[in-house]
């Protein structure tokens, strides 16, 4: 399964491009407090990283970022715009991206997702990940900083 069947027909996946990092930060910007930034986005998709965007005919409502090498790959970033959550759409994405990492040769994907984002959390678990660790300090909070659950699924 690549995670596109997951999808309503009216949805579809395409690479992500420069020119669309002014939508990309629109949906982070709604979905977290503190949200990449733009040159985090720019510099993956000039590493040429594995950038999607989820798009509806209204536009765009999710976007997913994954590096993979030497048979390992991270998933950085998956996000759906809060007006489209709960629908299935992270979890359909979340499968498109590791068939992708299968595609690349990875054998093992990683992930870091925030201590608070218990949402989230619950998605990778449902879908096998497995917590392998803790990054003490490694989102910003505010003043603060947060730790990072270090998950990890076997392709």
């Amino acid at each position: 399964m690549t995670g596109i069947e997951s999808f309503p027909l009216d949805y579809n996946l395409r690479r992500m491009l420069l020119s669309d990092l002014q939508k990309v930060m629109a949906v982070e910007r709604r979905v977290y407090s503190i949200p990449w930034s733009e040159k985090n986005f720019e510099s993956c998709i000039l590493a040429n990283y594995e950038c999607l965007i989820l798009a509806a005919e209204e536009g765009h409502v999710g976007h997913s970022v994954l590096s993979a090498a030497a048979g390992e790959s991270h998933l950085l970033n998956l996000s759906i715009d809060s007006n489209y959550q709960g629908q299935g759409l992270g979890k359909g994405l979340l499968r498109h991206m590791l068939a992708r990492a299968r595609q690349l040769s990875a054998t093992v994907t990683f992930l870091e997702v925030r201590a608070s984002n218990q949402r989230a959390y619950q998605l990778y678990i449902s879908e096998g990940f497995n917590e392998v660790g803790t990054r003490k300090g490694y989102y910003p909070a505010g003043k603060y900083r947060e730790d990072a659950l270090v998950l990890a699924i076997e392709l």
